[in-house]
């Protein structure tokens, strides 16, 4: 068997952002490579996803699909995905369909509202909309993206005139409708799933926001996630496996799972959570989640019986058992 660790770099990204996306995707090709497994590594820095893919055959590859978009196309995860597959290819992770639903954050509330999942209240609001919205604090996120883009103290607004003013600047940076919401003020967890049948749950990833007394600085912005140095880089903490009450953990549990089969999420998928007066509330979910070495899911990993390398492999059997030469050799050994 081989595999194809296929990740993105935008040529527009600061020299740091590139260096360090090069690193981990890296460490995962060289974390399978430690497992026995023949593996390339291709790095997709133009739209061109074809001329990479061509040099690969899809009977005895499978592509490890690490890419969030099409360098220089927006909102393209999913057209990778529809790509690898309409190539024939068998690769890690969630569907085109999934992930393409993961950017319509009103459409994943209502579903998640229809499930009995307990989200924040909110809408997707203009400048004018803005007006008669009463609900503070409020936190203005985009409503059609992932990585925390846009977000900063500066989301969590107190009044209309700071409400409009988000707004307009979601909607001049990003081009897209706003989405407000009710500030959840409490401890975040990070959820990690992997596995099909059945799902696990991986121990919970608390990000610790104790460092900061303001509600408004307690929240992963872009800068904690990816500006080395700043205050929220440095002072949100990741500790896990967090402590929580096991009644409420159960309930958290029951939820999480309810999702994922609903969604029909496959291999793995990182689910974010806010606990407020006993309640949990979910945020967001992530069907192409980070999973490099410094990522919640993998501390997550660290908590259980496998390495880090271990896990790279695990994820790849997964996809393997959807082969249509492999799967049948598993199927066969099981």
């Amino acid at each position: 068997m081989k595999v194809l660790v296929l990740y993105n770099i935008d040529p527009a990204w600061d020299k740091s952002e590139i260096r360090d996306a090069r690193k981990s995707n890296k460490v995962l090709y060289e974390s399978l490579k430690e497992e026995g497994i023949e593996t390339y590594l291709e790095e997709l820095n133009t739209p061109y996803l074809e001329k990479i893919l061509k040099k690969y055959n899809p009977d005895d590859t499978i592509v490890f699909n690490l890419c969030e978009s099409l360098p220089g196309n927006l909102h393209s995860e999913k057209r990778v995905v529809q790509t690898i597959e309409n190539m024939g290819f068998t690769y890690t992770g969630n569907d085109p369909e999934l992930i393409d639903l993961s950017y319509d954050k009103q459409k994943v509330k209502e579903i998640l509202i229809s499930l009995g999942v307990t989200v924040p209240y909110g809408k997707v609001l203009n400048v004018e909309e803005a007006a008669d919205w009463t609900l503070f604090p409020a936190i203005v996120k985009p409503s059609h993206e992932h990585c925390s883009l846009t977000i900063t103290e500066k989301s969590v607004v107190y009044d209309t005139s700071s409400l409009q003013e988000q707004i307009r600047h979601v909607n001049e940076e990003l081009k897209q409708p706003a989405l407000v919401e009710d500030f959840i003020d409490g401890r975040e967890f990070r959820v990690s799933v992997w596995n099909n049948d059945p799902p696990e749950i991986l121990p919970l990833v608390e990000m610790s926001f104790s460092a900061f007394c303001e509600p408004h600085k307690r929240l992963c912005t872009y800068d904690s996630k990816f500006i080395p140095g700043s205050e929220h880089y440095a002072k949100i903490e990741s500790i896990v496996p967090a402590t929580i009450d096991k009644k409420l953990l159960r309930k958290l549990e029951k939820d999480v799972l309810r999702t994922w089969k609903e969604f029909g999420c496959l291999d793995y998928a990182r689910f974010d959570y806010r606990l407020r007066d006993d309640k949990f509330y979910l945020l967001d979910f992530n069907p192409n989640n980070d999973i490099s070495f410094d990522a919640s899911f993998a501390m997550a990993i660290e908590m259980t019986s496998y390495s880090y390398s271990q896990m790279i492999k695990r994820i790849v059997m997964m996809a393997a058992e959807r082969h249509p030469v492999y799967g049948e050799k598993i199927l066969v050994i099981a």
